[in-house]
């Protein structure tokens, strides 16, 4: 009696399991009719027949070069259950009946595949060459259709959801929607990403905050990943163009964030800074040499542990981290700005900001303006592209320009756009700290401490024989200088002029 083993496939888990049913029915009926025994069976369910990477079928590979002595039939109920791609699944099929002697015989079509007879090999032949083509009419309709979805649409397809937003709706109807908790979370990993905070210390805030996804590419993903903007990014379909497109659901950053993230990304940090609160300074004040200062503790005779600034060149500085900061802490004090400046800063700003609202107004006005006209030109682009008037690259390259030169303009108008009136009340409810100066830099954490540091000195604040340094300092703190200077906490030294310049004339 002959022997045989079959394998059955179906390509969709959401599909009735009745397609397997019906192939035993077959399958079994042949087996009877034609008096086989069956040795085994082997199931792949939910599996596309594009690839032979699939579980059960690598175990009837095994079982076959194991037991291929024993076996003379591989059955299944049509070859496309075997393989959709022709050329892969004629060479296997091959394979099986020049080295182990087995036949495939597909139930259904009543083709025995014998290598030997050309009329066996011409029939298996065109039927995996009509599975082939019907694969590639399906997956172009797949692709078509996901692209009007996600370019002319603007729907996000994605199976997973970003973090930050909830799938809402059925259907076509489907669509995310912002969940403010998360988006919180995500706006954070942004402002920090853009105020240098290490990649490190934004991963350990967020998960404390309550970001759940795992893997070392976690945040990069999120900052790299085009939805937060409100676009979707979209594959070329045919003479159709790729590239992100504007998505219907609700941005959680604004494009002009996004687009400045990106550049970021592609530069290479080649400096890796390591967050400790004993030494907050590291990594922000100087060496006299423009070395930036590392930081470590020291053990002591008597076991206590003490921390020291040090510049890495030997005989440099080597400071202890008590007196470095009670330094800073007396610059702080100093850097204090009296009531009476203050009060001029509040009637200059809120001047200032008034003028700015009606600035914006009009730039807004200008730009809605300009991104009508850009608008226009873009629609006649594409209508001399369905006239055939232009080819393929010109289209491309003027819809590109075009596209681009929306996304600035509509970052511009969402920049432009927000409530100028919480500028007001920012103003009105943090301006009097600029009075205790020391109490705001002690109440700040680590990050904050080093942003203040950065943005005070613009980076340059150094440390020589004992005391600090620098050649910049927002003038609005520089007004106690020579009280720093005679405390011996600080000395301001702007830079010089350069004195090569001979002016044209005048004082």
């Amino acid at each position: 009696m002959k022997r045989a083993i079959r394998y059955l496939r179906f390509s969709q888990l959401g599909q009735s399991n009745g397609s397997i049913e019906r192939q035993e029915l077959y399958t079994d009926q042949y087996l009877q009719y034609n008096n086989i025994q069956l040795v085994d069976s082997f199931i792949d369910r939910g599996k596309s027949a594009k690839t032979f990477d699939r579980p059960d079928f690598i175990k009837l590979q095994a079982f076959i070069a194991k037991h291929y002595k024993s076996v003379d039939y591989l059955l299944v109920d049509q070859l496309d259950r075997f393989s959709r791609d022709a050329g892969e699944a004629m060479s296997l099929v091959k394979q099986f009946q020049k080295k182990y002697s087995i036949q495939i015989i597909s139930v259904t079509e009543g083709i025995v595949f014998d290598y030997d007879t050309p009329g066996s090999f011409f029939r298996a032949g065109l039927q995996l060459l009509l599975a082939e083509e019907d694969n590639i009419n399906r997956s172009i309709k797949v692709r078509g259709g996901l692209y009007t979805a996600r370019a002319k649409e603007g729907r996000f397809l994605t199976r997973e959801k970003p973090f930050g937003y909830s799938k809402v709706g059925e259907g076509k109807q489907r669509h995310l929607e912002v969940n403010e908790i998360e988006a919180k979370i995500v706006k954070t990993i942004y402002d920090m990403y853009l105020r240098d905070v290490p990649l490190y210390k934004i991963k350990e805030i967020a998960y404390q905050s309550g970001f759940d996804r795992k893997g070392n590419m976690a945040i990069d993903r999120v900052l790299a990943n085009p939805v937060y903007a409100g676009l979707v990014r979209v594959e070329p379909f045919k003479d159709l163009p790729g590239g992100l497109f504007p998505a219907i659901h609700e941005p959680i950053v604004d494009k002009t964030t996004w687009t400045m993230v990106q550049s970021k990304m592609k530069k290479v940090d080649k400096v890796k800074v390591v967050i400790d609160d004993e030494i907050p300074l590291r990594g922000v004040v100087k060496c006299h040499c423009g070395t930036p200062l590392t930081g470590a503790p020291s053990r002591g005779k008597s076991g206590k542990y003490f921390y020291y600034y040090k510049c890495k060149h030997s005989k440099h500085n080597n400071i202890s981290a008590i007196k470095a900061h009670e330094q800073f802490l007396n610059v702080c004090d100093l850097m204090s700005v009296p009531e009476r400046q203050i009060k001029e800063i509040r009637d200059g700003s809120y001047s200032s900001i008034e003028q700015e609202v009606k600035a914006n107004k009009k730039k807004v006005a200008d730009k809605k303006h300009e991104l009508e006209e850009v608008q226009q030109l873009l629609n006649a682009v594409e209508e001399k592209w369905f006239r055939d008037e232009i080819n393929k690259d010109t289209y491309e390259r003027w819809y590109s320009t075009y596209s681009d030169h929306i996304l600035t303009i509509t970052a511009a108008i969402e920049r432009l756009s927000p409530n100028q009136g919480k500028a007001f009340e920012i103003l009105d409810r943090n301006l009097d700290l600029l009075g205790d100066i020391k109490h705001v830099y002690t109440r700040s954490d680590t990050l904050q401490k080093r942003e203040f540091v950065k943005m005070v000195f613009n980076g340059n604040l150094y440390y020589q024989e004992g005391i600090y340094r620098t050649p910049t300092i927002l003038d609005i703190f520089s007004h106690n200088a020579s009280k720093m200077e005679e405390k011996g906490c600080l000395i301001y030294q702007k830079k010089r002029d350069n004195l090569k310049i001979i002016p044209h004339s005048g004082r």
